[in-house]
C-alpha cells in the first residue's frame, strides 16, 4: 500500500504563487511516475504535471506550462508543484498520484488540497 498526503494549498490572489507538496509513504520503492491532477467544481479531473521518478523527465498540461514546475526530492520522498502566476481558473482541488507501470495510469491517489485563486 502507498499513502499520499498533499499540503500547501490555500487562498492566493491572482498573479501570486503557491507550492504544493506530496509526501509519499509505504511501498513506493518501485514507483514509475508521480503526478498532479486537479478538479474544479463542476468539471472533470484533469492532468496538470508529472515526473518520472527515475530520470526525472517532466510532463505538463499546456495550460500550466511555463507557470508551474514539478520536482521531486528522493531523500524526503516527496513531489512538489511550484505554481507561479496563478490565475482564477487554476482554482481547484489538487491531487497527487503515483503510478507503478509505464502506460498503466496511476494506482494511488491522495485526498487533495484546495487551491483558490481570487481575482
Amino acid at each position: 500500500q502507498v499513502q499520499l498526503v498533499e499540503s500547501g494549498g490555500g487562498l492566493v490572489q491572482a498573479g501570486g504563487s503557491l507550492r504544493l507538496s506530496c509526501a509519499a509513504s509505504g511501498r513506493t520503492f518501485s514507483r514509475y511516475i508521480m503526478g498532479w491532477f486537479r478538479q474544479a467544481p463542476g468539471k472533470e479531473r484533469e492532468f496538470v504535471a508529472a515526473i518520472r521518478w527515475s530520470g526525472g523527465r517532466r510532463y505538463y498540461a499546456d495550460s500550466v506550462k511555463a507557470r508551474f514546475a514539478i520536482s521531486r526530492d528522493s531523500a524526503k520522498n516527496t513531489v512538489n508543484l511550484q505554481m507561479n502566476t496563478l490565475k482564477p481558473e487554476d482554482t481547484a482541488v489538487y491531487y497527487c498520484a503515483v503510478g507503478f507501470i509505464e502506460g498503466a495510469g496511476y494506482d494511488y491517489w491522495g485526498q487533495g488540497t484546495q487551491v483558490t485563486v481570487s481575482s
